[in-house]
């Protein structure tokens, strides 16, 4: 029976942690020289909606390292859902190529198209969930602090995908996670309760950053504006005052925090060039950690 990404809790912590260890044997394999092919003959369509830099070219040539190949389709070559139904792009495609990967808008979207396609579907993003920028966060977590258990994880910012996906991987590994957002931009209330629900992780929502950094290991910060939302950004900006992730905020946090943003960032908003660009960040790790967690994830779903 196929299996989808469409969220982190699609997959058990057990296949979680199978993941982030084949991720980091892939990126050893890749790092010195060593020809891994598993999906030698397989072809990944990539359908967006949204422009893309770091989720086309990762997918793109982690595919590649990995012996397969991908079709890109932009938003003019399919116009999901306009020129012709979710349903028969998925059925259609499945007749093509070994998988799917989508980064769209609407989550309703890749849920269809996954109910409907014959072969492993992966989001690639949509506006409530970002899976795949998640896990690639957790493995560069474990890369440095060598396990997972327990880690404190302040998210600062916009309650968005990517809060959510931090949710959801609350609901599957123990984190100590806490968000800080404005009382207006706080994360999905059902992704949140079931979090919470899940016993597995202390979770805790406030709208305060310095009582979400308090001891940090992890500061995770996105734009305060996502693609869709630029209508709202001065208004935004107006209500995000007092949650930019700067050398002061990381005052209090642990002295050997280290700082995430998923990319792009709008340096001078969110987040401050001396931050980005200092000790404490990791943020080009997880960027190319992306690459190899969806190397692992591809191999899982689809060798």
């Amino acid at each position: 029976m196929k299996k989808d990404l469409l969220a982190i809790t699609d997959f058990g912590a057990e296949e979680i942690g199978h993941l982030l260890h084949s991720a980091l044997e892939m990126k050893d394999k890749t790092k010195s020289g060593k020809v891994h092919i598993p999906l030698a003959g397989k072809t990944l369509a990539m359908i967006f909606q949204k422009p893309s830099n770091r989720t086309r070219v990762s997918f793109q040539v982690g595919m590649y390292q990995l012996g397969g190949q991908t079709v890109y389709l932009s938003p003019e070559d399919i116009q999901l859902g306009q020129r012709e139904s979710v349903a028969d792009v998925a059925r259609v495609m499945a007749r093509y190529v070994d998988g799917i990967m989508a980064r769209l808008f609407g989550h309703e979207l890749v849920v269809e198209l996954a109910q409907y396609a014959s072969v492993p579907v992966i989001n690639g993003l949509t506006d409530l969930l970002h899976p795949c920028q998640v896990l690639g966060d957790l493995l560069t977590i474990l890369e440095w602090r060598g396990n997972l258990d327990g880690t404190k994880v302040a998210y600062v910012g916009d309650g968005n995908n990517v809060a959510n996906s931090w949710l959801n991987a609350a609901s599957r590994i123990p984190l100590d996670l806490r968000i800080a957002t404005p009382p207006r931009y706080q994360p999905d209330e059902q992704i949140l309760e079931k979090a919470r629900s899940a016993g597995i992780s202390s979770v805790l929502l406030t709208n305060d950053p310095q009582e979400a950094v308090h001891q940090a290991e992890v500061i995770y910060t996105d734009v305060w504006t996502s693609m869709g939302q630029e209508a709202d950004a001065e208004k935004r900006a107006h209500y995000f005052t007092g949650y930019q992730v700067n050398e002061a905020l990381l005052a209090h946090a642990s002295d050997q925090v280290k700082v995430m943003h998923c990319l792009p960032a709008h340096r001078g908003q969110e987040i401050t060039d001396q931050v980005m660009d200092g000790p404490h960040s990791v943020i080009f790790d997880q960027a190319e950690n992306r690459m190899h967690i969806q190397k692992a994830v591809l191999v899982k779903l689809m060798a």
